[in-house]
């Protein structure tokens, strides 16, 4: 491959719009949009639709389905989130091009992390900057100078944002398994490593809440007349942790117990939550069917165990579609005169999602960045047009037929 004059143009269309990605970021991550604060999302979703409106796309808002979550108490509560937004340019094209990212943050309303900084090193401090504020931006202004080029109409793209997948996507899963179906190469904007490192293999991931419902009784008159939850929520969790070092690469966090209440009271009901971490497909089901022998036996008389949740997201190997995308952004990032490499990850993201409905991808095609998830995530301010021309010299090559979209498809097919 080499960059030919007309790659030349759309590039340097990123260059020049550098002020644009980095500020448009900033404004959007000075607006707090944690997954739990549906007033910060929806304003969230009003800024992104305006800004997609640049685009020569159909813009539309997509309802997200509903979901349920275990209080602390133990009671199961109906949940929904905001729309997505989804961006759809030239469906009947031969080629197709998936770009997903993720507008909620874990940062809750309240926060004290609110606003974006600018470090003494120069780089850019602020919730959600990274992760995927940033990434998004650079998705947007990546497709914005394709938009010139003159074989755009050999590809077509969808853009999904979604509201929810901080909490692993429990809302716009369907939305996001559709998409995945249907396109050739997928392209998600989570952040790279600081150094522009890529998350190669990703572990898949499950979330499980556990009620325990025991019996009330009080503590001193008729401690025998009562069935502790607490106790068997912490027995229980005891066998989870012990099911770690059972299977290489599986891992079980036992993240919170709640529940109980006075101290003078048997606690009749807990909650016990915890995360999986697994390799491959055979490993998932070895931990689904360990997690459902636990839940199946009460630890003593008088409980009753109740468990939610399963595996969310599905683990995503380096197989041959992988592989060869890879190698595809390899190259292309090195006409740029940018080092493209990658390493395995334990985390997870829509990627997970896209590769399980059939899409070879990658997933961390945002800013250069780090300290995700904490009041000291960052991203460096250089990385938005870096990671922008990455982008969009990889539509132009796929757009050209130089990264064939349509042999990755048939490779991911035939592993499926």
């Amino acid at each position: 491959m080499r960059i030919l004059p007309q790659d030349h143009a759309a590039l340097d269309l990123v260059g020049r719009g550098e002020a644009i990605l980095i500020d448009r970021a900033v404004a959007w991550s000075n607006v707090n949009s944690g997954s739990d604060n549906p007033d910060g999302l929806n304003a969230m979703l009003d800024l992104l639709e305006a800004e997609a409106a640049r685009l020569p796309a159909e813009v539309i808002r997509v309802q997200t389905q509903g979901f349920s979550t275990v209080a602390d108490d133990g009671t199961v509560r109906p949940q929904s989130r905001a729309d997505a937004l989804k961006v759809t340019a030239r469906p009947d094209a031969p080629i197709q091009v998936v770009l997903t990212g993720h507008y909620d943050t874990v940062y809750p309303a309240d926060s004290a992390f609110q606003t974006v900084a600018h470090r003494l090193d120069g780089a850019l401090n602020g919730p959600g900057i990274a992760d995927m504020k940033g990434g998004i931006s650079v998705m947007l202004g990546a497709l914005e100078a394709f938009e010139t080029h003159p074989d755009r109409a050999n590809v077509g793209w969808t853009v999904l944002l979604s509201p929810d997948e901080e909490i692993g996507s429990p809302a716009s899963a369907p939305l996001l398994a559709e998409l995945g179906a249907r396109g050739h190469v997928g392209m998600t904007y989570e952040p790279a490593l600081a150094d522009g490192t890529l998350a190669g293999a990703r572990k898949g991931s499950g979330n499980f809440h556990l009620i325990v419902r025991g019996r009330a009784a009080h503590a001193g008159r008729a401690f025998h007349e009562g069935a502790n939850a607490v106790a068997g929520a912490a027995i229980v969790a005891a066998a989870l942790h012990g099911l770690n070092g059972r299977r290489e690469g599986v891992t079980v966090n036992v993240a919170r117990i709640s529940g109980g209440g006075a101290l003078n009271v048997v606690a009749d009901n807990a909650v016990v939550r915890f995360n999986v971490r697994v390799p491959d497909a055979q490993a998932a089901a070895w931990i689904t069917d360990a997690i459902a022998e636990i839940a199946a036996t009460p630890p003593f008389d008088g409980l009753m165990l109740d468990l939610h949740g399963g595996m969310t997201r599905a683990p995503k190997p380096m197989d041959a579609s992988q592989t060869a995308l890879f190698e595809a952004v390899r190259e292309t990032g090195a006409l740029l005169g940018q080092t493209i490499a990658w390493s395995p990850s334990g985390g997870v993201c829509e990627g997970n999602n896209l590769h399980a409905a059939g899409l070879p991808n990658i997933d961390t095609l945002g800013v250069r960045g780090g300290l995700i998830h904490s009041p000291e995530e960052f991203a460096w301010p250089e990385s938005f047009v870096e990671r922008a021309r990455l982008s969009t010299l990889m539509l132009c090559k796929i757009a050209s037929g130089e990264i064939d979209a349509q042999r990755l498809k048939r490779l991911r097919l035939e592993t499926l």
